[in-house]
């Protein structure tokens, strides 16, 4: 079948000696805190949102709408508010300006540089948040954490595939999902405690705490080195081999270091990477770049994620009960996201995707067929039973383990292994940045999809995850056990994608004795 089964690292001519170490251990785990930042935002987000005081203080019109809705009132609408979710999705339209400059600075300067910055703008934003008065305020602090979350999430991934070795590099990156994960259900225990300070400056808290996740990075970094790949392409080959060596376990790093070197070499070559990769022979990896976070995204996840909170209130759930159910999920999601690691460099990309995929279909259509059995078009639901509220979640739950393990982790995986040197940082802002636009375009219009499709909008997402299972069964070749430096291999291999990678492309030769395009 297109796609199918790929060569392991046998299959591609390498196998580089080395062990697991526990120094690349610790660098990874400190690295993958970079995601924590991420997941503290979606989880805090959306909580925050559903707290009485903060929509007092700076959305006054949804807090008295929602006061004023009675349960025969229709549920669906009471929180459509292009301002509310403006306070959400700024954040992701600062994170996609800011990926595409972290390209520049990952290349010329380092993926640990990129991280450090990534923390402290982070950091900066959280302190504005925790000390906002104004709706001004408020959202120039989400900007400034879109831009750490913009520099984070353009290095972080990359940080990590480069420095794993290869046999484990799925298990080491998916760490910086689980960090995401953690994040989240860090952000959701707070929210869920903060919610309940009577003083009503609960929310603050919430906000303002995003201080430390920003810290941990912005600190942790300090700590790292950067990867070999990066110094390489600084003409630090000395340091690059040494650190090789450290991270490998052995002294003879030979093959690996001079693969390295030689894609390094080849990459110095491309001046402008924004330029070479929209070119034919990198055709494969631009695909994937820009349709698998934009699939990513529509799988629902992230948007169930962020407005858990305000979601399970407009279905007649409490105020803490709601809370309650979004730390639920979250823990699942953490949970879950562990079976990732352990299984992903065992099973292989392509399965994980596709069981994930035909996993959160059929709990999508659960939850359709329980909302418009409970909801109908009227949103108006009467009194919810308890076995009703139980099967939303558990639903929600099993759809959460789906993407965990599946399109939560490698969403960012696939696309960070795939690229060569030469054009890697520049595709990975392309991946990243079209995850946040979508992110910033879906969290804007949830809402209002909410309020107009009603039940329908979890048909939506459901059919988008159709859509993109067929896409990764016939286009997606297995990556697992596949040196980063020799990924070429499975375009090469792969039925459709051959004619892309095989064919001469004279700019790209030209570029490459000297020439100008």
């Amino acid at each position: 079948m297109a796609g199918g089964g790929m060569p392991n690292s046998a299959g591609s001519g390498k196998n580089y000696p080395g062990k697991f170490t526990s120094k690349v251990l610790l660098t990874c785990i400190v690295a993958a805190t970079g995601g924590l930042i991420f997941g503290y935002d979606l989880g805090i987000s959306g909580g925050v949102t559903s707290m009485d005081p903060f929509l007092e203080k700076f959305f006054l019109h949804i807090y008295r709408r929602q006061a004023s809705v009675k349960p025969s009132d229709d549920q669906y609408c009471k929180f459509d508010s292009q301002i509310l979710t403006l306070f959400t999705s700024s954040l992701y339209l600062a994170a996609f300006i800011s990926s595409m400059i972290a390209s520049w600075i990952t290349r010329l300067f380092g993926r640990k540089r990129t991280m450090m910055l990534g923390g402290f703008l982070f950091a900066a934003g959280a302190i504005l948040n925790g000390f906002a008065e104004n709706i001004v305020m408020l959202i120039s602090g989400r900007l400034l954490l879109g831009f750490g979350i913009g520099f984070a999430n353009q290095s972080v991934p990359i940080y990590l595939s480069e420095m794993a070795p290869f046999k484990y590099r799925g298990a080491l990156n998916i760490m910086f999902q689980m960090s995401i994960t953690i994040g989240i259900f860090v952000a959701n225990l707070l929210n869920y405690f903060s919610a309940k300070i009577k003083a009503g400056w609960g929310w603050r808290l919430s906000l303002g705490g995003a201080v430390v996740p920003g810290l941990i990075i912005f600190l942790g970094s300090f700590w790292l080195s950067d990867t070999p790949n990066s110094l390489l392409e600084r003409n630090k080959f000395d340091d690059a081999k040494d650190l090789l060596k450290s991270i490998r376990g052995v002294d003879n790093v030979d093959e690996e270091f001079n693969d390295l070197t030689n894609a390094s070499e080849a990459a110095k070559l491309v001046k402008s990477p924004w330029r070479d990769v929209v070119r034919r022979k990198y055709r494969p990896q631009l695909t994937f770049a820009i349709l698998i976070p934009f699939f990513q995204q529509l799988t629902g996840m992230n948007v169930f994620v962020f407005y858990a909170p305000v979601l399970f209130k407009s279905m007649g759930f409490g105020n803490n009960a709601s809370l309650m159910s979004a730390m639920i999920t979250s823990i699942v999601n953490a949970l879950a996201t562990l079976v990732s690691i352990f299984t992903v460099d065992k099973f292989g990309r392509r399965k994980l995707l596709l069981e994930g995929g035909c996993q959160m279909f059929i709990c999508q259509l659960v939850m359709t067929i329980a909302i418009a059995s409970k909801f109908g078009t009227s949103g108006n639901p009467g009194q919810l039973p308890m076995w009703f509220s139980i099967l939303v979640v558990v639903a929600m739950c099993i759809y959460i383990t789906g993407f965990a393990w599946s399109w939560g982790p490698l969403g960012w995986l696939v696309p960070s292994e795939i690229f060569p040197l030469e054009i890697r940082s520049a595709a990975q802002s392309i991946n990243v940045s079209v995850n946040m636009i979508f992110t910033f375009a879906i969290a804007q219009v949830f809402t209002a999809m909410l309020c107009h499709l009603k039940f329908g909008l979890f048909i939506f997402f459901a059919f988008c995850v159709v859509l993109m299972s067929i896409f990764i069964y016939k286009f997606l070749p297995e990556t697992k056990g596949i040196p980063i430096e020799e990924m070429t291999i499975v375009w090469k291999n792969h039925p459709y994608w051959s004619k892309y990678v095989n064919c001469e492309d004279p700019d790209f030769e030209m570029t490459k004795k000297g020439g100008s395009v």
